[in-house]
C-alpha cells in the first residue's frame, strides 16, 4: 500500500491480545506477517483471524515483536535476538527496567533491541477479542536506551505510526514511573474497592450507578497477567501507593471526628486537589479541554442509540466522547453525551424538538 512505512517483514512471538491486534493492523496494511506462540491454537484462531500466517523455519524477518507475559518477555527477547541475527526486536511489555536489565544479564545484543509499550488494551485477553484498531490514537511509548542502535528506533517509530499509535519517548525508568501512577495504581485500586463488592448486600448493588461501574470496571481484569505486571514494577508502584494511603488516612480521620477543627476542609481540599488532578488529564487530541455533559434517556428498543447519534450529527456537532448506562430490571437506558460547552444549550433544544428526553445537563 502507498501509505506503507514499515520496511520489514514481521514476526510476532505471542498471539494474545496484542500480538494479534498488531498482526491485524500490520496485515492489513499489506505487511507479511509471520505468528508464533507455544500455544498452537492461539496461533491457528489469530490466522483465522486474519493476523497473519503461522511462521517457518526458513523466515528472515527484519522486524520481530515480542507480545509475551512479562515474566518471560526477556528470556523471549534474548532468544529471538539469537535467532534472528539481522532481526531488530522489540517488545510489548508494560514494563520496561527489568527486562532490560535481564538482557544485559545475559549478555543479549541489546543494540538491536528496543522496548516498547502500546498504551492500550482490554479487559479481555486472547485473539478472539483482538482487534485492528486497537492502537488508534494511543500512545506508544519507546523506551530508549543507551545502547541501541538508530535503525531499530526507526523501525519502532514506524510501527507506532502504522498502527495509527502515536509514539512518545521516555528512558525505561521514566516508563515504569509513569505507567505506575496512570496503569497500575488504578488497577490495584479499583481491585480493592470491587473487594468491598463482596461484603455488600444484593439491594444495595441493585441500586449501583455509573460512578461504581466506572471505577471498577478493571477490577475485572486477568489476576495472573497482573500480578507479574505489578511484581515487576514494584518500586514506583508502592511510592505511589504511600501517598495515595497518607491521602485516605487524612480522609478517614476527618470521618471519623466530623467535630474535630478543620476536619470538612481537610476534605473539601482533598476534593479539590481531585478536581486539579483530573482536569490535568489530557482529552480528545491531547487536549486538556473541559466539556459539557448532557444525559438522554433512549428507550430500550433496537435502532434507538443509532438514532441519536445520527441526529446529533445531523444538527452538525460534534460529540466529544459518549457512555452508557442501563438501569437494571427499567425500559430505559441513558446515553452521558459529552459536547464543547458552547453548543450545549442548542443541542439540548434540538434534540428536546426531536421528541428525545433530556435527563440531566452540566
Amino acid at each position: 500500500m502507498s501509505d506503507r512505512r514499515l520496511q520489514h517483514d514481521v514476526r510476532i512471538v505471542g498471539a494474545g491480545l496484542l500480538g494479534t491486534s498488531i498482526g491485524l493492523a500490520l496485515t492489513e496494511k499489506g505487511v507479511d506477517v509471520a505468528l508464533d506462540d507455544l500455544s498452537p491454537t492461539a496461533v491457528r484462531l489469530a490466522v483465522d483471524y486474519g493476523a497473519g500466517r503461522p511462521a517457518r523455519d526458513d523466515d528472515r524477518p527484519g522486524l520481530v515483536i515480542v507480545a509475551v507475559p512479562p515474566d518471560v518477555t526477556a528470556r523471549t527477547v534474548a532468544a529471538e535476538l539469537a535467532a534472528h541475527p539481522r532481526a531488530l526486536v522489540t517488545d510489548v511489555a508494560s514494563v520496561k527496567v527489568e527486562p532490560l536489565d535481564e538482557l544485559r544479564a545475559l549478555g543479549a545484543d541489546v543494540d538491536r533491541y528496543l522496548g516498547s509499550h502500546p498504551m492500550a488494551g482490554r479487559e479481555r485477553g486472547g485473539p478472539v477479542a483482538a482487534r485492528a484498531d486497537l492502537f488508534l490514537g494511543r500512545p506508544w511509548v519507546i523506551a530508549m536506551h543507551d545502547a541501541v542502535a538508530r535503525p531499530v528506533v526507526e523501525a519502532v517509530e514506524h510501527l507506532a505510526l502504522d498502527l495509527g499509535a502515536v509514539p512518545v519517548s521516555m528512558t525505561a525508568a521514566e516508563h515504569d514511573r509513569a505507567v505506575a501512577m496512570v496503569s497500575h495504581v488504578p488497577q490495584l485500586v479499583s481491585s480493592v474497592l470491587a473487594v468491598q463488592l463482596t461484603k455488600t448486600s444484593d439491594a444495595a448493588l441493585g441500586i449501583a450507578g455509573q460512578g461504581l461501574r466506572d471505577m471498577t470496571r478493571i477490577a475485572a481484569s486477568d489476576v495472573n497477567l497482573w500480578l507479574q505486571i505489578l511484581c515487576a514494577n514494584t518500586a514506583p508502584i508502592a511510592e505511589v501507593l504511600v501517598s495515595l494511603r497518607e491521602d485516605l488516612s487524612a480522609a478517614i480521620d476527618a470521618l471519623e471526628n466530623p467535630g474535630k477543627p478543620g476536619s470538612r476542609r481537610t476534605i473539601a481540599d482533598l476534593m479539590g486537589a481531585g478536581n486539579a488532578g483530573v482536569a490535568r488529564i489530557p482529552g480528545k487530541h491531547g487536549s486538556t479541554r473541559r466539556y459539557a455533559q448532557l444525559v438522554v434517556m433512549i428507550d430500550d428498543r433496537p435502532g434507538q442509540l443509532a438514532r441519536l447519534l445520527t441526529e446529533i450529527g445531523e444538527l452538525g456537532v460534534n460529540m466529544e466522547d459518549l457512555r452508557l448506562e442501563h438501569s437494571p430490571g427499567a425500559p430505559v437506558g441513558f446515553a452521558e453525551v459529552s459536547v464543547v460547552p458552547e453548543v450545549e444549550a442548542h443541542l439540548i433544544e434540538q434534540l428536546e424538538l426531536r421528541g428525545w428526553r433530556i435527563a440531566g445537563a452540566s
